[in-house]
């Protein structure tokens, strides 16, 4: 298992910036990739981003171009920077790990509130 601390959230206003942090532990030699998820309110949970071990990325199109996704190996923790945000960029963010094997560990979450 793998263990997700993620930090960074808060309120910003449109055309903001914000930088989510998210720290792994645990069975961190097992992961295939980290990432985010992010969930608005009444709405599915849908990818943002993730970054994959072999150092390969990959962003949803709604936010390419404004989000950036990258790794401190040396600290097992990926950031999510996110540039430019929209009001549509609101939700719970919730960093992701997926292990060699399929399984899933999935942070806490944290909120992002972009005001127009």
């Amino acid at each position: 298992q793998v263990q997700l601390v993620e930090s960074g959230g808060g309120l910003v206003q449109s055309g903001g910036s914000l930088r989510l942090s998210c720290e792994a532990s645990g069975r961190v030699f097992s992961l295939y990739a980290l990432g985010w998820d992010r969930q608005a309110p009444g709405d599915v949970r849908e990818l943002v981003a993730r970054r994959f071990n072999s150092g390969r990325t990959e962003l949803a199109d709604s936010v390419k171009g404004r989000f950036t996704i990258s790794k401190d190996s040396a600290k097992d923790t990926v950031y999510l920077q996110m540039n430019d945000l929209k009001p549509e960029d609101t939700g719970v963010y919730y960093c992701k790990a997926v292990s060699y094997g399929g399984l899933i560990d999935w942070g806490q979450g944290t909120q992002v509130t972009v005001s127009s």
